[in-house]
Parts: C-alpha cells; sequence; structure tokens
C-alpha cells in the first residue's frame, strides 16, 4: 500500500489488515497483533480506539504498520516487530538476540516468590539466575525481592546487552556475568537460590513448534541433541551441589517430556524434597529441589 501523501482511517486500514493475515492467523491472533501495535504506536488502548471510529493515521504510522504488516507476513513474532514485550507485569526489550518470555517461566517466578512467602525468616538472598537471556527471570525476582542481590549469566554478550537495557528500564541492579556454563568449574558466589531456564528442546521436537520459533528465536538458547537432552540440568546440578549454601533451593524449567528423567538426575546428585510442578497447560513444566 502506497503511503505517499497519504493518511487513512485507522478503522479502513484495520480491515485491510484483517484481510491480509486471514489465511496465517487465527481471526484472534490477528486481533492481539492489531491491538499491541495501536499501542505501542498510538499509545491509546483499544477502548480509546473505538470511541473515535475517524482517528486517521499520518505517512509515519501508517508505513510503519504496512512494514509490520509485511513483517506478520514472514511470520515475524510481533514482539520482535515491536521491539518489546510484558512478563510479570514489567516490559521488556527483546531482540533476535534473546528469546521472548513465556508465561510458563512467569509461573516460574511465582512459585519462587510463592515458597519465599511460607518462610517464616526471609533474611537478604543471594540468586543466581543461569542462562539469563532478555533478564527476564533475575529482574522480575529482583524487583519483588528487593533485598536480593542477584547475579544474571549467559554465554551470549549480545543477550546480556539487551538484559543490562531491561534492568536499567525497570530500575533494577542486576551483576551480570558473561559465561559459558557448560565450560565453567565455579559460580561467582554462594547462592541461597539457583534458578535457570536452560536449552531443553531436543532437536527431534523441531516439527512440534512453530515456524515463527523456528525461523526468528535464537537456537542456542533453545535447543540440546537429542542424546544428551539433559546437558545444561547435569552441569548445573552439579555446580549447584557445591555453590548452594545449606538448605538452598535450585528451580528448573524443564522439558515436558523429561519431568521423571529430570527429578531422577537431581536425586542421583544427592538433591532431597524434589517437587515436579505442571503449568497452566497440564505438563511438567517446573522442577524445585533443596540441597541439604
Amino acid at each position: 500500500m502506497d503511503v505517499k501523501g497519504f493518511v487513512m482511517r485507522i478503522s479502513e486500514f484495520k480491515k485491510h489488515f484483517f484481510l491480509e493475515l486471514s489465511m496465517l492467523y487465527p481471526e484472534t491472533e490477528i486481533q492481539s497483533f492489531f491491538n499491541l501495535l495501536i499501542e505501542y504506536t498510538l499509545k491509546i488502548s483499544r477502548i480509546d480506539l473505538a470511541l473515535q471510529p475517524n482517528l486517521e493515521f499520518n505517512k509515519t504510522e501508517l508505513s510503519f504498520f504496512n512494514n509490520a504488516l509485511n513483517n506478520l507476513k514472514e511470520h515475524i513474532p510481533i514482539q520482535y516487530i515491536i521491539g518489546e514485550t510484558e512478563f510479570y507485569g514489567l516490559k521488556f526489550n527483546v531482540n533476535k538476540n534473546v528469546l521472548i518470555p513465556r508465561p510458563e517461566t512467569e509461573e516460574l517466578i511465582r512459585w519462587i516468590l510463592d515458597n519465599l512467602k511460607l518462610k517464616t525468616q526471609n533474611p537478604k538472598l543471594k540468586i543466581l539466575d543461569i542462562g539469563t537471556g532478555s533478564g527476564c527471570i533475575a529482574i522480575s525476582l529482583a524487583l519483588n525481592l528487593p533485598n536480593a542481590e542477584v547475579f544474571a549469566i549467559d554465554i551470549s554478550k549480545k543477550a546480556l546487552e539487551t538484559a543490562k537495557s531491561n534492568a536499567k528500564r525497570n530500575g533494577v541492579s542486576i551483576n551480570f556475568i558473561e559465561l559459558d556454563i557448560l565450560k565453567s568449574k565455579s559460580l561467582p558466589d554462594y547462592f541461597d537460590i539457583i534458578v535457570s531456564n536452560p536449552p531443553y528442546v531436543r532437536e527431534v521436537e523441531k516439527k512440534e513448534m512453530q515456524q515463527n520459533v523456528l525461523n526468528f528465536e535464537p537456537h542456542l538458547a533453545l535447543f540440546v541433541k537429542n542424546e544428551n537432552p539433559l546437558i545444561f540440568f547435569d552441569k548445573i546440578a552439579d555446580l549447584a551441589q557445591n555453590y548452594l549454601n545449606k538448605n538452598g533451593h535450585l528451580y528448573f524449567e524443564i522439558n515436558q517430556y523429561l519431568g521423571k528423567e529430570t527429578c531422577e538426575l537431581l536425586e542421583k546428585k544427592g538433591f532431597k524434597n524434589i517437587e515436579l510442578k505442571k503449568d497452566i497447560y497440564n505438563v511438567d513444566r517446573m522442577i524445585k529441589s533443596l540441597k541439604l
């Protein structure tokens, strides 16, 4: 759609937007895309837009929406198009260097915080997030546990740059460290909580994944070899045995098909009170274990 010297009613463009994407996405998802783009560009809600039926795009806005439409046709994730997403009530910058945070990971955050609320005493904690990506876990915990000292590790320098921008955006201080956890023989300190959402998707499972994930999200943060799918869990559990304080907890987000195997691995490593938890989709997604 040529936009030179052109303005257009948003309501008219919306029809065009829906028509162009109708063969690619469900209508509810197209509506979600449109709402996110409107809120991002015009800073108005869906309700506000409905109350202003004659509102028009200017040339710059129309150009942005046309570019977004073309990107959606290529299955580029909407979060990468607008450069941000919401996680645990916070805004995070996202780009091709980091995974887009998922609702299941929000459940992991909630589980950690709920468990801490059950403790009668909650002294200043030291927390480590391994494979931080966008920083969503570390930053969410830091904001909800203001007395905690939070560390975050990632192998990717570019991911850490994004995580640092998110810490600044959300006003928290995180100790970011560039580190290849598989090659590391130590951790930067001793911790009360170690949490990780490491790569856990087996290559054989690629056929189950949506194209927008396969084509655009970083494979380094997603996939492991079929023959050794628990490689990160194995290494992190070994490090946690040495660097968790007494009665410290290790939390993982896990592959839904490998819950039993991951529990058995932790048991062999000497962890106690191992608990496997399902997510909102009723699949095994999280594990908590205790170091005595």
